[in-house]
């Protein structure tokens, strides 16, 4: 049969019951990715979408309705690509135009998102911190940002500048949990008496709020707005720490509705049970009024989602308290599934490894496919000596004994424990930034990622360490990308992890660092980063110890920033 284009004039749309799209394209040139793709994609992916609907409005034949529907709702669940909607008996090039022309009559067809990532640390010129105060002062409308740590000047004055502008801002933010705490005099002059006094409401919640995203021009007000909201989110606070020192990524996504709605309703249900920052400065609270459903982006992007720790809290409605559901763990149970269908390789960037499940994933995964590439990078604070890694095992083994009640089994499994020596016993390659004897936030280079890669082309990436604080005791969030859409998005995580595998690793690195610590009269302590092995960082402990006398002594551990040399 031939499509017309209008489901008028001819309702029942259907191919041969194995008709395939020409060379795997619909209408020849249809490919995933496009606008095209992800608007028929959209449509078939939409829960709202009835049978009824596909048959009667969208033109096809009832039996197409029901196979595409039966898919949907099946095990398989949505629709990814249009090879697997081209799976389906009956759907063929036909079917697809018809899909196509519907998709376009309900303004499902729309631009493809841009995005674009920033990786810290950059000159002052190329910043996140500069790209945020530049989104920020394009704002028409509104900004709604969910911020862990904020200090960036620049990024004030745009915020300013805005509300002098009429946008509307709301501001829930982790550190007015300290400043409300502080006399009237304090509380105003505090980061979070700044941001109210230039109009800008400001609230915070009971538990460590560690995002980092903001949504400009989103959807809070009207439902619309969705489709072109601009979303930031990533692992980089807005400081100068998180711009110039620390590595970080930060992205930018312009026009993806269904994260925008996503991130929209996160923000919306921490701030709907925030508590007030008080100032002399009275704001009243205002809610956001769209029906985010109307947006009708439930399952419109294939290629994208997010994914919030805050399923793991409960609220009552009215309150400002937020309590741990401890039978949750909704972000580590994506990792460990997305780490569970890799094929080829898993690269793992994060400054912590502390999350049981997580690790064990990786183990598992390295086990059954010996030939998998599994990588994982970390910060030195997870540099944990053999002395210290047999003390760990055996605090869980007394643990473990002792524990006569599920709960505190549970409280055994999940305490904190450095995994990186662990994984790496166990066939996975680990290699930690290395930048002194003894980490110290003073001088700390940090490996301040948070991104995971499955096969080179699933991204997961945000402000979540792989640890059971972030699954259970603060609120965070993943983007989780793949697909035609995101990939060259995925392909520059890709190569920013390979740079940072890398670090200082030249051919006179670590020698030339190796002859200082042996025979300099000046015994350097802190130096260049280098990403390292759990073996060279054991040796190059050693051999400082070897030539520093003092290095543990009570004044080196207890003082590092006065310390960063030693007399031979």
């Amino acid at each position: 049969m031939v499509a017309t284009g209008c489901a008028t004039e001819d309702p029942d749309i259907e191919d041969g019951e194995r008709e395939q799209f020409p060379d795997g394209k619909a209408d020849g040139g249809l490919e995933d990715g496009t606008p095209e793709a992800r608007g028929v994609l959209a449509l078939v992916n939409d829960r709202s979408v009835t049978l009824d609907e596909l048959d009667l409005d969208a033109g096809l034949s009832s039996r197409v309705a029901r196979n595409i529907i039966a898919h949907r709702e099946g095990p398989d669940g949505s629709f990814d690509t249009l090879a697997e909607l081209d799976a389906v008996p009956y759907v063929g090039p036909a079917t697809l135009r018809q899909l196509l022309a519907y998709a376009r009559d309900t303004g499902r067809v729309v631009a493809a998102p841009r995005v674009e990532v920033v990786f810290s640390p950059q000159p002052a010129a190329t910043t996140h911190t500069r790209k945020v105060a530049e989104w920020v002062r394009a704002a028409r409308h509104s900004i709604d940002i969910a911020m862990y740590s904020y200090s960036d000047a620049e990024i004030g004055a745009a915020l300013a500048d805005a509300r002098a502008r009429g946008v509307e801002v709301r501001f829930l933010f982790d550190t007015a949990s300290e400043d409300r705490k502080l006399d009237l005099a304090g509380r105003t002059g505090s980061r979070s008496g700044k941001l109210e006094a230039a109009g800008i409401d400001v609230r915070w919640v009971n538990k460590i709020l560690h995002h980092k995203f903001a949504i400009i021009d989103g959807p809070r007000d009207d439902a619309s707005r969705a489709q072109t909201a601009r979303l930031v989110t990533g692992s980089g606070n807005w400081s100068y720490g998180g711009a110039s020192i620390y590595d970080e990524n930060t992205v930018f996504i312009d026009g993806a509705g269904e994260l925008a709605v996503s991130y929209q309703r996160e923000f919306d249900l921490l701030w709907e049970h925030a508590a007030d920052f008080q100032t002399a400065t009275v704001f009243p609270f205002v809610a956001s009024t769209a029906d985010l459903d109307a947006a009708g982006l439930a399952d419109a992007d294939p290629d994208a989602d997010a994914l919030f720790t805050s399923p793991n809290f409960t609220v009552l409605d009215g309150a400002t308290t937020f309590r741990i559901d401890r039978t949750r763990t909704t972000v580590s149970d994506a990792l460990v599934a997305a780490i569970g269908r890799a094929r080829t390789s898993i690269h793992v960037a994060s400054g912590h490894l502390r999350l049981r499940a997580v690790a064990e994933a990786l183990v598992a995964a390295k086990q059954a496919r010996p030939e998998l590439d599994v990588r994982v990078y970390l910060d030195q604070q997870e540099y944990i000596s053999a002395w210290g890694h047999d003390a760990q095992l055996a605090e869980l083994a007394t643990c473990r004994e002792n524990a006569t009640t599920p709960a505190r089994r549970w409280n055994c499994e999940t305490k904190d424990f450095l995994f990186g020596k662990e994984i790496g016993d166990a066939g996975v390659d680990v290699r930690y930034k290395t930048y002194a004897y003894r980490w110290d936030y003073s001088y700390a280079l940090q490996m301040h990622h948070k991104f995971l890669i499955v096969d080179g082309q699933e991204l997961f990436t945000g402000s979540y360490n792989l640890s059971m604080n972030a699954e259970q005791a603060t609120f965070e969030n993943l983007v989780h990308l793949r697909g035609a859409t995101y990939a060259p998005v995925v392909a520059a995580f890709a190569r920013e992890f390979e740079r940072l595998w890398n670090t200082g690793r030249t051919p006179d690195r670590l020698p030339g660092l190796r002859s200082a610590i042996a025979s300099a009269s000046s015994i350097p302590l802190v130096f260049d980063s280098m990403a390292l092995s759990w073996q060279e960082v054991t040796e190059l402990r050693a051999l400082v110890r070897a030539n520093c006398a003092v290095v543990d002594s009570i004044a080196y551990r207890d003082e590092p920033a006065s310390h960063r040399t030693c007399p031979r």
